[in-house]
């Protein structure tokens, strides 16, 4: 996929919530996608820093994103877990948000996320599972 196709897919496929992240396509590479969530004041709660909410909706994202990728498009895949670790507060900037396969298998894909703010710094890091849902 493209950077083209990639945008197509975001906006088809997300929650009109999750379209509020502006997530736009950065890198692609083989395994791995990388989407930009730009900044915004809305994304911060009362404590001046960006919320985890936002960082897991958005790694969940990049993942689907990155698994669509790996497939040649979109394909119905479920959320088996995502466990993610928050490691310094984002007060503001952008956020790279780099989605990488670690394993696919049949029914499975395993992957991890890596968040970093707009000084490189890691932000936080995140791992999934994800179930291919055969039609």
């Amino acid at each position: 996929m493209d950077e083209t196709a990639i945008s197509a897919l975001l906006d088809s496929i997300l929650a009109p919530w999750v379209k509020e992240l502006r997530l736009v396509p950065e890198t692609i590479a083989e395994n791995a996608v990388t989407l930009r969530l730009p900044y915004s004041d809305h994304l911060r709660h009362a404590g001046g820093v960006i919320c985890g909410q936002v960082f897991m909706a958005a790694a969940d994202t990049a993942m689907v994103v990155a698994v669509s990728h790996v497939m040649g498009g979109f394909s119905p895949m479920t959320t088996v877990s995502l466990n993610t670790t928050f490691m310094r507060p984002v007060k503001t900037g952008d956020v790279l948000i780099t989605a990488c396969i670690q394993r696919r298998g049949r029914n499975l894909v395993f992957g991890e996320i890596d968040m970093h703010d707009d000084q490189g710094e890691l932000a936080a890091h995140a791992t999934t599972t994800y179930a291919l849902i055969n039609k």
